[in-house]
C-alpha cells in the first residue's frame, strides 16, 4: 500500500516580546521582523480549513473526497501538499 506525506495548514498562537513606545509601534516592529520570540509560546489554536488547494486545480482528488463523505467547495480543506513517497523502514 503505498505511503503519502500530507501538508496540512494550521493556526498557531506565538507569542514576541518588543520594546516600543506604543502598541502600534510595537506591532510595526514585530512586522518587521524587530520583535524576539517568547520561548515554548506556540500553541496550536486549530486546524485551518478555509485554507486548502483548489479544488478546480485538483478536480479528480475534490471528486474522490466528495465520494468518500468529505465536504469540498473552493478548496480541499487544510490540505497544502499530498505527495506520494517511500515507504520509511520499520522499526522492530
Amino acid at each position: 500500500m503505498p505511503t503519502y506525506e500530507i501538508e496540512q495548514f494550521e493556526l498557531h498562537c506565538m507569542k514576541y516580546q518588543v520594546e516600543a513606545a506604543s502598541e502600534a509601534e510595537a506591532i510595526a516592529k514585530l512586522f518587521q521582523g524587530e520583535a524576539e520570540p517568547v520561548e515554548q509560546s506556540q500553541d496550536f489554536i486549530e486546524v485551518a480549513k478555509d485554507f486548502g488547494l483548489p479544488a478546480e486545480e485538483h478536480r479528480e482528488l475534490a471528486d474522490a473526497l466528495r465520494n468518500q463523505g468529505i465536504s469540498v467547495d473552493e478548496v480541499i480543506p487544510s490540505i497544502r501538499s499530498i505527495q506520494k513517497v517511500r515507504r520509511r523502514g520499520r522499526k522492530g
